[in-house]
Formats: structure tokens, sequence, C-alpha cells
């Protein structure tokens, strides 16, 4: 019987596993990194123990100070979650040897899955059907387009799709060394890229007594990245005999390594419905709880029930309705999905029957650099697939998120697109939509109406000025680029352009009536944002400063960093004095567990490039500069006409 169990990982998952050990009666032990000693894991467990350092390499990937730890703290389980060391042989067998009980498959089984390229030949043997791959090197026109992936990967790193056989070389130098910064192995490999497939997985569940089973199909084609945004249990449109089929070669899979465990069996289906291997996660998913409110179960549970040698429930669990999850990252879709960082003021999520949210937050945290921008899992269930869809994307607009700009509208636009409702959803989803997705929501001047008004009621209350002759000029407050006019008058209350009726003002709230819709909006600032939350959806807006400061200029081309990291590369051949393209890469950074590329805004000189790899940059640091070519021009035929003196 497992007593005391050690999860080596962080965020939600960590919590996550920690809420069924409280509903189990077991005692939780989290490991934490010094950026996390103040984290969520670490406030809920009921041990927390140190590993120094802030760099995942230094820390969650230490699979000897996690050993320790758990045997420090008295822990006789461990539990790797997903990510990290959850897929790591070497750290299965290194818990197994201190006598503690990994709670996973066996490290045999892991080994067998952890490289895809020699999983792909072992799912060839064993009959599931798969992509041929391609070998870079001998690579044609005719094998276009081409996805790269690294061999031990996966969460989307080190993956990139190649177009131009020009741009191979290149692309296979990035995806390699992406690689080795993630999983300490620049293995790559190619295999033909399917445009517009479908990402669709099986959960799996065995014992050691020889019974293996599939839970449901998954449809996880929402994709940024290669990283799973929005997935759906079961997936919509498959035939039945699909289905069968991919829980067929789920369970061989299965079968073919000996599994033991949780695990995943992911396929790619083409536009033809030709189901098509591509790995096995021989760990717990991230969407795992869309199964989990579609068949009852509780997939932890059943983890720690396997860990303990018991066999599998004789009566296997029935689907029963829909279920969606959303992934609610601090990121900025429409500017290349950015990782944001900074302090989480709110974290509110509507409760309620079907809805369910995990969690690595709450409001007051702080989300920093080092590790992955996902904040949490919304969960909706419902008997039918519309129903679930309607209420998660409802569950998403009333939350009240405050902080560090979210994908939140985006997966709200997502669930409500008639590619997603319709149930015809592919991998290239966001290639085609995003624009569409990213746009300024309806509401936002009204927003910025209470939002100004609110303003007003903070620093004055209501109207107290002396009579006058003539009509007062109206205040002026702008927001991005709403400008709002409002005067207030001898009674204290408020007109302003375009809005029929203000209601009622406070701090926090303003009442508002147009078009006869009366509309009401809570209005909270943090520093120089507020967030404006409607029961339409939420708005965050930005103050123009009253005085604008003067030294706030900068040189044209400047190329600040978009977040805070590491510069891990530097563009071959970049150095000042050279002449750059439109959009050519000039340097990556590493941030939250992803490269991020920074690119020439223009076709021109570079004049000035401050950063080298290894450093190690603030949001908004400058790192080049590149001087446009018209702007050269013009500075040449300047100091031509200049008079001579």
């Amino acid at each position: 019987m497992i007593s005391s169990l050690l999860v080596a990982n962080r965020g939600e998952i960590a919590c996550r596993v920690f809420r069924t050990c409280a509903e189990l009666g077991i005692t939780t032990v989290a490991v934490h990194s010094d950026p996390d000693a103040d984290s969520l894991h670490a406030r809920v467990a009921d041990a927390a123990v140190r590993l120094p350092g802030a760099a995942p390499a230094d820390t969650y990937l230490r699979g000897d100070l996690i050993v320790k730890a758990a045997l420090a703290a008295g822990a006789d389980a461990v539990h790797p979650g997903y990510g990290f060391l959850s897929e790591n042989a070497g750290f299965a067998r290194a818990v197994r040897d201190a006598g503690l009980t990994w709670v996973g498959p066996p490290p045999e089984a892991i080994e067998a899955m952890a490289s895809k390229t020699r999983a792909k030949a072992l799912m060839a043997k064993a009959g599931v059907p798969l992509l041929a791959p391609v070998d870079p090197a001998a690579a044609t026109a005719a094998d276009l387009p081409l996805l790269l992936k690294a061999a031990a990967g996966g969460g989307g790193r080190g993956m990139r799709v190649v177009r131009e056989l020009a741009d191979l070389p290149g692309e296979l130098t990035a995806a390699a060394a992406e690689a080795r910064s993630a999983f300490g192995d620049g293995e790559v490999f190619a295999e033909p890229y399917v445009e517009r497939g479908r990402h669709i997985e099986v959960q799996v569940l065995a014992d050691a007594h020889g019974t293996v089973r599939a839970f449901g199909t998954r449809d996880c084609s929402l994709q940024r990245r290669h990283q799973k945004v929005i997935e759906e249990a079961p997936a919509p449109g498959l035939p039945d005999e699909l289905r069968a089929s991919l829980h067929d070669a789920a369970t061989a899979a299965a079968r073919a390594v000996g599994y033991v465990g949780a695990g995943t069996v992911e396929f790619l289906l083409d536009a033809d419905g030709r189901a098509y291997f591509l790995e096995m996660n021989t760990r717990l998913q991230v969407e795992h709880p869309v199964t989990e409110a579609v068949f009852g179960v509780d997939l932890v549970a059943l983890q720690l029930l396997v860990a303990e040698g018991h066999p599998l429930p004789d009566a296997p669990a029935q689907p029963r309705g829909h279920a969606v999850e959303a992934r609610l990252y601090a990121e900025d879709p429409a500017h290349d999905w950015q990782p944001q960082t900074g302090p989480l003021y709110a974290l509110d999520v509507p409760e309620g029957p079907g809805l369910r949210l995990d969690s690595g937050y709450e409001g007051g945290d702080l989300v920093g650099v080092n590790y992955d921008p996902l904040l949490a899992k919304v969960i909706a269930w419902a008997p039918t697939r519309a129903a679930a869809v309607r209420k998660l994307a409802h569950a998403l607009v009333r939350a009240r998120v405050h902080g560090p700009v979210t994908n939140r509208d985006l997966l709200v636009r997502s669930l409500l697109h008639p590619d997603f409702t319709s149930g015809q959803q592919d991998t290239g989803f966001y290639d085609r939509h995003l624009p569409d997705l990213t746009g300024e929501r309806p509401g936002a001047a009204l927003a910025a109406v209470a939002a100004a008004l609110a303003d007003a009621a903070r620093r004055g209350g209501r109207f107290k000025g002396g009579w006058r002759n003539v009509p007062s000029q109206p205040q002026r407050k702008t927001y991005g680029t709403h400008e709002v006019r409002y005067r207030r008058g001898r009674d204290g209350g408020y007109r302003v352009e375009g809005v029929d009726l203000v209601v009622s003002v406070t701090p926090d709230e303003v009442v508002l009536e147009t078009g006869g819709v009366r509309l009401r909006h809570h209005v909270a600032v943090h520093g120089d944002r507020v967030y404006v939350d409607t029961p339409a959806g939420s708005h965050t807006l930005h103050a123009a400063p009253r005085f604008p400061d003067p030294e706030a200029r900068t040189a044209p081309g400047s190329l600040f960093a978009p977040m805070p990291g590491t510069v891990v590369r530097i563009a071959e051949g970049l150095a000042e004095g050279v002449r750059v393209a439109a959009g050519q890469p000039l340097l990556w950074l590493e941030a939250m567990k992803m490269e991020h590329k920074v690119s020439a805004p223009a076709a021109g000189t570079l004049t000035a490039l401050h950063a080298a790899p290894g450093r190690q940059v603030e949001v908004g640091a400058l790192l080049a500069v590149v001087q446009e070519a018209a702007v050269q021009e013009a500075l040449v035929q300047e100091a031509r006409e200049e008079p001579e003196a």
C-alpha cells in the first residue's frame, strides 16, 4: 500500500495528483525549484523539498536529487506526472533501485517507446500502420512537405515543418538544437507532413495481470506550434469500424512492449480517413481529464491501484456524454504565441455541474520565465458534444483572468468557430484562421467608457466643481484606439458621447445602457492595465499616459526582446554591417520551454548587435538595430546635400 507519494513535477499536474491522493488518504510530497518555492503545488502538498537552482536541468530533471528528496521526506512512491522525467527509463530504474514504488510503466517499456524511431520499427513488426520515414539527406521536392521531429521529444519541441528543400539544412540544425536543449538528445528524424490531418489518440490502461483496456478516443487536432490547445472525448465523427481498429492498434502497441500503467497511443488521421501510428506516450497525458469525465473514472487513482499490484476492476467503465478541455496559456496568440510573464492578480472560473478546473496557479501568484506558460485547464462535460462546447465557451467568457495576456479569447472563438462546432477541425486550423480569431472583440469601446468612468470615480468621486457660466470642455481618456469623451454634470452624473445612459458609476462597477441594452461592467486596475469583465466577455485595456515621456524614443529598426529569456543562437554569419532581408531570422530566444525567432522587420543593414549566445535578457532589452534601406539612402542623400562649412 502506498502511504506517502512524491510527485516529481510541478504546476497543475502536481496539484491534480495531490487532489486524488487527498481523496485516497495518501500523504503528499512536493519538490520545487527556487522560483517555485511559493508556487501552488508546493503550498498544497503536505511536505515540500527544495531542489536548489532555477533551470530544469538543475532541478526537475535531476533524478538523483528527486530520489534523495523522496527518501528524506519518507515517501514510499514516486509519480512522475508528465514532461520532465516522466518518460525517462533511467529515472524509473533509480526510483525502483531506491526501494520506492514507481507509479508508471516498466523501464523496459519506456525504453522501447522512448525513441520515436525505435518505436516505429517496433510498431511495424506488430502490424500497426505508420508513416514511412524519409531520409533528410536523400529528400527531394517530391517528399515535401516534411515534418522534422525530435526522436526523444514531445510537446512540440524539436518539431519543424519544411516546405522548401533549401530550408531543410537550417531547420534540421534548429530542430536538433532545440531537441538537445529540451531533452538532452539531438536526434531528429523526418516523415511526410500530412496537411489538414486529425490528431487522434487512444487512452490505454494496463495492469500487471495481463489486462489491457482502451478508454476511448480523443481528438487533439487544434494545436499551435504542434502543441495541443483544445482536446475532446470521444473524437467526433469517427466511423465505428475505425474507432474499433484504433482501439485494437493501441492495445496491440501496449501488449508489444509489456506495458503496465496509463499510456496514450497517438495516431494521425489523413483526409481519406487512414490512420497512422505517431508515437506512444508512456505517461499520463495533459488532456486525460476529458477521458475521466466521459468514462467516470479517476485515471490517477487507477495508476496508483496498478502500481500497488492490484488488477483493474473486472467491469470496464462505459462512456457517457462528451467532454471538451481548453488549455489556458499565458501567451499572446496575436504576436507569434509569445509567452507572457508577470503577476496573476485573479484567476476565477465559474463552477457548477459538469465544469472542472485543473490549475497550477491562484490569484496572487507570479507567472515566471522558467517553465511552460500553461496556467490551467478548463474542462466541461455534458450529455452531447454541442452542449459541452457551449458550456465550456460560456465558462471561459465568464472567467476573471487578470494578469499576463492569455489565449482566453482565442479559446472562446475557436470553440464557437463553424469548423469546430461541426467537428471538422484539423491540425491546420490555426494556420488558416488565426487572424480572424485574434482581432479586437466586440464591446471594447464600451469597456473603454467603463474604464474611464471608473477612473473618474476613483480620482474624484461625485462632481464637486463650482458654478460655471459656460459648459466645460469634455474630459478625455484614451485606451488603445478608443478615446472616451465625457462630462460630469452638477448633479454628479456623467454624459458620454456614444452612450445613451450612464446608469451608475463606482470605482469597481459601471452600468451603461446603449441601444436599449443595459450592461454591467466590473472594473479592476492593476498597474497600467485595466481589466473590464462583463457577462458578454472581458477586455484588457492600457491607458495612454497623459504626458508621454519625451525620452521614451528609440532608434528606428530597434529590435527588443519580446519576453525574458536566454539567447540560444545567432544566425550564421550575422555581424554588424551585414545586409539582411525582411523577415530574415537574426537570433533565437529560449523562454518558457520554447524557442522564439527574432527576425528583421525590414530589409536593411544590421547596425548594432547586442545579443550573444547564453546572454539572459529581460523583456524590452535591445537586441539589435536594423536600419532600413530607405532610411540609409535618405541619410546618405542628406549628407551629400549638406553644404560645406
